[in-house]
């Protein structure tokens, strides 16, 4: 029997502090509606994420406030940077998170953008609930209690 190759996901973009921010309830892999030039433009490795969400609206759902430079190579076919892009999910994702953001109030957050193996851009998306600044506290508490006592444990032997 051959083994099978695991191939890697080339990630563009992270957003860091939707984590810090957020309470990431689940993850969806969704794809993202773009042209050409904004495709040049991921593989080069410059867009940001950090300040965008997505929404739903008229039964779709938009990623909104991303940042895709410009390609500088396409001339008069470039695209605008922060433009709002469709995002690709099924119909019943698409009624499931709409329900999700409004009775519930969570927010759909994107957490990374990445090319697939086949090099499909594709969307990691988060269904989060805010962290209040309490929240945010605990957590750095908590990290740093679980990286002091790493260094304890490791020193002890």
């Amino acid at each position: 029997m051959a083994k099978k190759k695991v191939a890697e996901q080339k990630i563009v973009a992270d957003n860091r502090k939707a984590r810090h921010n957020y309470f990431i309830e689940s993850t969806l892999e969704a794809g993202i509606m773009l042209m050409g030039s904004e495709v040049k433009s991921l593989r080069s490795g410059k867009a940001t994420i950090a300040e965008s969400y997505a929404q739903a609206k008229d039964g779709e759902i938009f990623l909104v406030n991303a940042y895709i430079p410009e390609y500088t190579m396409a001339n008069r076919f470039n695209h605008e940077p922060r433009r709002i892009r469709k995002i690709l999910v099924h119909g019943a994702e698409v009624r499931r998170l709409s329900q999700a953001v409004q009775r519930e109030g969570l927010t759909l957050i994107p957490l990374k953008v990445y090319f697939n193996p086949r090099g499909i851009a594709k969307l990691e998306l988060g269904i989060a609930k805010g962290k209040k600044l309490h929240d945010k506290r605990a957590t750095d508490k908590e990290r740093s209690w679980e990286r002091d006592r790493g260094r304890l444990m490791r020193d002890k032997g």
